[in-house]
Formats: structure tokens, sequence, C-alpha cells
């Protein structure tokens, strides 16, 4: 009869114990409810836990029991409602409720909404829940999911749609883009595809390409023409047989070759004459030159800032405040083109919050919207203000201020970062802390990685270990754990164990007995 020897036997334990982990899960009050035996868990969302043991990779219930095994090694990605899994062939799909649609053996997936497609080299495959169907497309040259869920295909150099109405329909080009359309290319010239796959501008249109959202600019038998697709019948929303150009974002319509019109999507935005030049300053923002010397801001809305003959350039502002430049020197008009703070800067900033920006030489300092300065040009930078606070940046070191000009960090940090809740996580020294919404420190910079979870509760990992603590520093969960998960969902709070179990070897007994002495 084979016996195992103790060696053995701690073999094997040391083992299990290895590739297990011990999770200890609290409630919020800290009462301990039970143990899970997990080497790793994973919130992916509040409702999909995952849990990885020496038997598998789950999705787990609500009550961390593996429920689905997912066949796999490791989640590759979580695209809601879709777990992609990895596994030695490959990377297969689950629904976040549980079910398989795609087995473990693709190289590639994309998904959208309730369709998959998969890859396998160049084959593929299109998965549709509504059907709980999976197609097979073929070998391909590539294929793609629309932002509209239609399918591009190519093969053969030819496009074709295996969702449209026409699935056998060929094109010689097919584009997606940000709007519910698709632009196709046929012999016959440019159309428009809608989410149907169903054409609904006939594809005859010398020459088309998509500005934004819906709408296109094309060429046809010498008119220009502005398109808007509809889901029935795209409609010609404008047409001139004067030239319109269209670059960088920026439509011009030229009568008689004098620059005339600024269009926008569907018609004209500005009409205008004497117009000599449009720059776009950013999306829906330009500025207009006019013969007579005069500058002004045009927005989607109409003017922004007045034409003027005293400005030589002009930004958007805030607060009524416009950065504009004269003589080569920056300072701040009103929308009518009234000077409010004379051009002395060589740059101006955005205001906010009654607080702007200025260069002098190399540095920035920072004015009120009096033009009284409040700090000298003597920073790096100094961004904007929001919430009472701004960050500047001098000898490398980065500080707050406060709307007065005062420093309130004189030490400094080599980083600050605002939280959703308008506190700052601060670091130096490569550690972390964090300030609260007046400056004051919360928790000093010597924590490896903070994360507010719930109002007050904040997951901190120091020297490479976890713990939970109140945001006054108080000891929720000591930094004894490898992993802390707060899983507010059930209210509960997850800690990797981070100890080592002793193990006690009883010595082995032949069965015989001792002789008296030995």
């Amino acid at each position: 009869m084979f016996r195992k020897s103790p060696l053995l036997v701690l073999l094997f334990v040391i083992s299990s114990l290895v590739q297990a982990q011990t999770y200890e899960v609290y409630d919020y009050e800290m009462n301990l409810k039970t143990r899970l035996v997990y080497q790793s868990i994973s919130l992916l969302s509040e409702s999909v836990k995952i849990g990885k043991n020496e038997e598998g990779l789950f999705l787990l219930s609500n009550d961390f029991k593996p429920a689905v095994n997912l066949e796999g090694q490791e989640v590759h990605r979580f695209l809601e409602p879709w777990i992609l899994v990895k596994g030695p062939n490959g990377i297969g799909a689950f629904h976040e409720y549980g079910q398989k649609v795609l087995e473990l053996e693709y190289d590639e997936i994309d998904t959208y909404f309730n369709f998959l497609l998969a890859r396998k080299d160049s084959e593929y495959w299109l998965y549709q829940r509504g059907k709980g169907t999976t197609t097979y497309l073929g070998e391909l040259q590539s294929a793609e999911i629309t932002n509209v869920g239609q399918v591009i295909a190519q093969k053969n150099n030819e496009y074709f749609l295996p969702l449209g109405e026409d699935p056998d329909q060929t094109f010689e080009y097919l584009e997606g883009n940000e709007g519910e359309y698709i632009l196709a290319k046929t012999p016959t010239g440019f159309g428009l595809i809608n989410m149907e796959g169903t054409l609904v501008l006939e594809p005859v249109i010398d020459e088309l390409t998509h500005t934004r959202g819906n709408f296109y600019y094309g060429y046809d038998q010498d008119q220009y023409l502005l398109i808007e697709g509809d889901p029935i019948r795209a409609n010609i929303r404008y047409n001139s047989f004067h030239k319109i150009t269209y670059e960088n974002d920026l439509m011009l319509e030229y009568i008689h070759g004098k620059l005339r019109r600024v269009m926008e999507e569907d018609g004209i935005l500005l009409d205008a004459v004497g117009m000599t030049e449009v720059n776009r300053v950013e999306r829906d923002l330009y500025q207009i030159k006019f013969r007579d010397g005069k500058l002004g801001l045009l927005g989607k809305k109409g003017w922004i800032v007045q034409p003027t003959d005293s400005l030589e350039w002009i930004n958007d502002g805030a607060q009524g405040y416009f950065a504009a430049k004269k003589n080569g020197a920056f300072g701040y008009v009103d929308k009518d083109g009234n000077w409010l703070i004379k051009p002395s800067y060589e740059d101006a900033g955005t205001f906010s919050e009654n607080l702007a920006s200025i260069k002098s030489g190399l540095y920035s300092g920072l004015i009120n919207a009096s033009g009284q300065i409040l700090l000298n040009p003597e920073w790096d930078e100094i961004k904007a203000f929001q919430n009472g606070w701004g960050v500047g940046k001098k000898d490398n070191k980065l500080f707050l201020i406060n709307t007065v000009g005062e420093i309130k960090n004189q030490e400094g940090y080599s980083k600050i970062c605002r939280t959703e809740s308008g506190q700052f996580l601060v670091e130096s020294n490569e550690k972390v802390g964090l300030l609260g919404t007046d400056g004051d420190v919360i928790l000093n910079p010597e924590y490896d990685f903070l994360k507010h979870e719930r109002s007050n509760w904040v997951l901190a990992i120091k020297d490479k270990k976890s713990g939970l603590i109140q945001e006054d520093g108080e000891v929720i969960l000591p930094f004894d754990y490898e992993e802390i998960i707060v899983d507010n969902q059930n209210r509960q709070i997850l800690v990797k164990s981070n100890y080592e179990p002793v193990l006690v070897i009883e010595p082995e007994t032949t069965g015989k007995k001792k002789k008296r002495g030995q």
C-alpha cells in the first residue's frame, strides 16, 4: 500500500495555498460576513463580478459564488454588456448574464450593442443577439461595424453591406462617420445609405464629402451642394453655381471670384460684402477681416465681437472679456470691440472667475478684471481658475493660488490633480496626498495610491499594502492587505489577505513500538 510522506503532503498544501488567496468580506459596519477563496476577484461593473481560482475563470453571483465558467484564462476586455475572454486558443465572448455567444477561438472581436464581429485570420463572423445567430461572412480584406450598426465589408477590392437591404450589391467605396449615414460610391457617383442599409440618395453625385453630423458637402454638374441625410430621402439644403470651398472645416462661397459668404452645414452663416479673409480659430469660431481694416469674431449664432478697426487679432473669451491684439501687444476687449484692459502684454489668457493669466517676456502673471496685477510675471504657467483655485507652476513645482493671488502651499508639489468633488490629489517625492476644497492638507503625501470610495472613504496603498481610511486619516482597515475592493452595489468590502499560514507537520509514525531508551 502506497503511503504519502509528510514532504509530499507539505508540497501539496503549499501548492494549494499559492494558487488560492483568501478574501474576507465585510459589510459597511466592518462586520465580517464571510471568506472567499480566489486567486483574484474583479468588479467590472456594479453587477458584473469575475473570480479566478484553481478551477478556472468564473462569472460570479451576487454572493460571489461561481455562476458561469468563462472557460478562459483572463478577461480580455469588458464592453458592456459583453465580456471578452481570452483563452489558449483565442478570444471568445459572453453576455454579462452568462450566455456564451462566441467560442474562445478568435483573433479579434468588435462589439456594437447586440452585434459582435469576430475575426480569425482573414475570416469573419457576425453574431446578432436579437436573432441568436452567428453568420459566416467569409474571407474578407476587412470588415468593421459602423456607429449605426451596419457592417462595412471589403472583398476583392469591392465593398458591401452584409446587413443592408441588398447584401449582394457592391460598391467602389463605403465610409462610416459620426453621423447616421454611410457615404457610398459606385461607378455612377456618390450617394448615401441610411442605418437600415437603404439608399436614401442615389449614387449620382460627382463629389461628396462628410462635413459633420448628418451633413455633406457636394459638387455635381457645375453646382455646389449642401446635403442633409434623411431616413427616407436625403435633402439638398443649399445649392449654388458659385464656387464654395471646403477646407479645414471651413466653407466659403465666392461670387464672381470675391469672398462673399461664410457657410455652415446647411446654408449661409454670414453674408457680408467686403470680406477679405476668414481664419478658423476653432470649431464654429472664425476671425473675419474686411477691406476697411476691421476685424470681428464670428460664432455659430452670429457676431461674438463686432468688427472693429482697432484689432489685429482676437480670440474667444469668457465673462465678457476677449483677448485681443493691437500693435503687437495683447489686452482685452468687450463684445463691441472696446478695450477693457489696454494692450500691454505679450500674451493674454482666458478669464475665469474674474482672473486671467498674462505674459510678459517668457513668464506668466495674474490679473483681475480691473487689470490689477495680483501676481507678477515670474511664473512658468498659471492655469485657469475653478472653484476659487488656480494652479501655478514655478521652478518645476506646482502651487495652489487663491482668487486674491495668495499661495496656499509654499512647499509646492510635483503634481496637482483636481478631483470630481473639488479636492486635490497632490504628489511629492513620488508619494500621493490629498488636499481639501479649501486647499488644506487632509492626507500628507506619503501614499503610493489614493482613490475616493464613497463620500469620505479613501482607498490607499502604502508600502505596497492596501488600506481603507477616512479623510481625517482614521484607519478603517489597516494597511495589511494585498488588495481592497469596495462593492457599493451590495454595500460590502472585499479584502485580500496578506498573511502566510503557519504549517504544522506531524511526525511520521512507523507503527512499531519504540524500545525503552530510544
